[in-house]
């Protein structure tokens, strides 16, 4: 919020040698206030740069995957599938874990946001691996429970953070993959008699949820919003004006 300017009283001044005094105090207030003014429309300015940079793609698994390993007569088994944010990691933790193994460690990520858990084994030998591994693969969105029953002898640090990162990495590198693109919602403002051009390219450039609101207090207008992959806008924008051949207004 820009800052408040205060307008300077209108002071009856009696001494030649005061006056001055507080005119140049205000002035300096003034300044302050301008310059704070100017700091808070450049921080503004920078938070919707950055809002405005948050489209974008990623690469996730499609569907759940599993890869099971032994190792010195500990068995292994690392599950994998696709999540939004915690409320569904969480909820496909709870689908998978097994209350009678010995150990249900597990990691996700979901853009910067992500979480690990040791479930008892030693601290960083569990958890983190598993969220190492997922960092390497360049998967995102992706969740990773990997439960362990012992067999009867220790694997030691080392051999623990080995066996869980490799056993993350191993079953997300069988994982089938696919990129998932940002969508942006955008609308237009269109006349009816242009619905059907408008319509055409919007099937063109595959968009989806299309919805037409008549209730635009503009004669003979309808608007029309949608949503497109982050990288087709400008290319859509630039199709349905060559084809419309008419003055229309965006929104995005």
């Amino acid at each position: 919020m820009p800052a408040a300017i205060t307008p300077i009283p209108n002071f009856h001044f009696h001494s030649h040698k005061v006056a001055p005094i507080r005119i140049r105090l205000w002035a300096s207030i003034l300044s302050i206030a301008a310059v704070a003014n100017r700091a808070t429309m450049v921080t503004t300015a920078a938070a919707a740069a950055s809002s405005s940079c948050r489209g974008g793609a990623y690469t996730t698994i499609k569907e759940r995957i599993t890869y099971e390993k032994e190792i010195k007569k500990s068995k292994f088994i690392a599950l994998a599938a696709s999540v939004s944010d915690e409320q569904s990691a969480f909820s496909f933790l709870s689908q998978v874990r097994d209350p009678r193994a010995t150990h249900n460690c597990w990691a996700y990520k979901v853009g910067d946001q992500y979480r690990s858990n040791d479930d008892g084994e030693p601290s960083g030998t569990a958890g983190k691996p598993i969220h190492s591994a997922i960092e390497s693969s360049g998967i995102d969105r992706v969740m990773v429970v990997v439960i362990r029953y012992f067999g009867g002898i220790k694997l030691g640090t080392g051999g623990l953070v080995r066996a869980y990162g490799g056993v993350t990495s191993e079953c997300l590198r069988n994982a089938p993959t696919h990129l998932v693109k940002s969508k942006v919602r955008m609308g237009v403002e269109v006349p009816f008699d242009l619905i059907g051009v408008l319509y055409h390219q919007l099937q063109s450039f595959q968009v989806e949820d299309i919805k037409q609101d008549y209730e635009t207090g503009k004669d003979g207008i309808t608007m029309v919003t949608f949503q497109v992959d982050f990288d087709r806008v400008d290319k859509l924008e630039d199709a349905i004006k060559n084809n419309c051949s008419r003055e229309l207004v965006f929104y995005k």
